[in-house]
């Protein structure tokens, strides 16, 4: 099964993630989060495995919009929070077979590869 690279077109990470994929002629589906946001099951396996602060848009509007509250916010509350709006999710979340990966785009090419190829 190919990658699934869940983000939004505009992203800026987005668009590095994708071109690097690209380049690489690594293949991959894309998954618009606004049009096809994940389960709260799926969410609740990306806090799982990378945790609520990795998992954080804090650049984003809807991060800054929420209240002061959010810093003393419990992983499951996080979760609620991610599953009712993708936009709080950093980006890209990369999965497959439904197996997080990758979440944003900040790891050196011999990481990226490591963790594309499985364990």
């Amino acid at each position: 099964m190919p990658l699934l690279v869940h983000g939004i077109p505009s992203c800026g990470t987005v668009k590095k993630a994708r071109a690097w994929l690209d380049q690489r002629r690594i293949a991959y589906t894309f998954v618009d989060l606004r049009e096809a946001p994940p389960s709260s099951a799926t969410v609740a396996t990306w806090v799982k495995h990378f945790g609520d602060k990795a998992l954080r848009n804090t650049s984003g509007g809807s991060y800054r919009a929420l209240g002061p509250e959010k810093d003393a916010w419990t992983a499951a509350q996080w979760t609620r929070a991610f599953a009712g709006d993708p936009m709080l999710i950093k980006r890209p979340v990369v999965t497959r077979d439904s197996a997080p990966l990758i979440v944003g785009w900040n790891l050196d090419d011999e990481e990226i590869l490591a963790r594309l190829s499985g364990p």
